[in-house]
Parts: structure tokens; sequence; C-alpha cells
């Protein structure tokens, strides 16, 4: 089981529109690189879901529940999976909070390194960071 982050506009899709909706297709990923993501994502792999623009944050948790494959009903090539809501937060962490993380730790996250990528991998020594802050 491998962990990643999908990014998100609150204001499109936030982590209550997914509780209610409780599964939901991940869609409108068009960059190569996060489609190559994508497509390397197996079913009961976990993704964070972390708030762009306002929040800035983790804010919670779904897991993957389909095997990646093409969005047909998108006239740009794109690659989707379909997602379960696992949990919300209640303490989230901050896009700050992770800086100082990677930073004083020396580690790479694309987060940070190539923040406009909207899905990422979750590199084990940030994991552990993530983990331990939301517990």
């Amino acid at each position: 089981m491998k962990y990643y982050l999908f990014k998100t506009d609150p204001d499109t899709y936030s982590i209550d529109d997914l509780q209610k909706d409780r599964v939901t297709r991940w869609d409108g990923v068009h960059n190569y690189q996060a489609i190559n993501v994508i497509k390397s994502m197996q079913i009961r792999d976990l993704v964070f879901i972390y708030h762009s623009q306002s929040d800035k944050a983790i804010v919670g948790l779904a897991k993957v529940i389909s095997a990646p494959y093409e969005n047909k009903d998108d006239s740009r090539y794109s690659w989707v999976v379909d997602v379960e809501f696992v949990k919300k937060y209640d303490r989230t962490v901050t896009l700050s909070e992770i800086k100082n993380f990677v930073a004083r730790q020396n580690v790479e996250f694309l987060l940070v390194k190539n923040p406009r990528l909207s899905c990422m991998p979750v590199p084990d020594q940030i994991l552990s960071f993530l983990l331990d802050k939301l517990k």
C-alpha cells in the first residue's frame, strides 16, 4: 500500500463534498506527470486530500477503490481513479509546516518542489511526519 496526495480547490470539490458523496471519480488531471502518478495507483492505496488555494493544508484521507482507467468523458487525455472517503482530519497539516519539515530534514517532496502538480506520491520520510502530525 502506498500513499499519495491529491490537490483540490475546496471551492470546486472539497473534503466535505467527498464526505457527502462517499465515493467519487477523481478527474480533471491532464498533466502527464500527474497522469503517470494516477496510472501507478492500486486499489487500497491511500490518498491525502490537500485543499489548495485558501486552506493550503492536508484536510482528509481517501482510499483508491478502482484500478486507474482512461477518462473517455474528457475531451483531453486524462486518467482517473475512483476514491472513497475515509476521514476528515480534526487537525490539519499546513503547507508551511510541510515546508519547514522539508527544509529541516533536507528531503524532497513534490508539493514543495513542484507546487503546481495535482497528484503526487508521498515519500516515506514525509509520510512518517504527516501520520505523526495527523494522529
